[in-house]
């Protein structure tokens, strides 16, 4: 799957002046669709949690075209989410939020095509979380 590297990074460069204030309004629209995503994040520093999710997303941009680094860190990502008590379920959550703050923030930037790459873009991330995810899963299982 050929991500839309070139889309990805000049739309995520708009937001890059706005950073602190994506990640702040990325958590509000999480809330305000999915208050039942809120109880994970009850003994959470929210600065800290807004600082983690915006350098991700940066990691995530720096690395589109080295699947193999993006991978293992997504993976190691994923992994950590198991003791945060992130379920499957959630990943949709969190894509659905991203979503609606790109849209927000990109404005009239944000087109059909921009949306379709920012989609496919978070669908292969959320999938290399959870393999990351699975394998702890399995991992601890195998200790008990």
């Amino acid at each position: 799957m050929e991500l839309q590297v070139h889309l990805l990074r000049t739309s995520f460069a708009h937001i890059k002046p706005h950073l602190g204030e994506f990640g702040v309004s990325f958590y509000q629209n999480l809330f305000a669709a999915y208050p039942q995503a809120k109880p994970l994040f009850t003994h959470t520093n929210m600065v800290q949690q807004q600082d983690k999710l915006l350098q991700a997303l940066g990691m995530v941009i720096d690395n589109l075209q080295n699947t193999e680094v993006l991978s293992n860190k997504l993976r190691a990502l994923g992994a950590r989410h198991i003791e945060y008590g992130a379920l499957p379920q959630h990943y949709s959550m969190v894509g659905q939020a991203l979503l609606t703050t790109l849209e927000q923030y990109l404005g009239d930037d944000w087109t059909p095509e921009l949306a379709a790459a920012w989609q496919q873009a978070y669908e292969v991330i959320a999938q290399f979380m959870l393999a990351g995810a699975e394998a702890r899963a399995v991992k601890q299982h195998s200790h008990d």
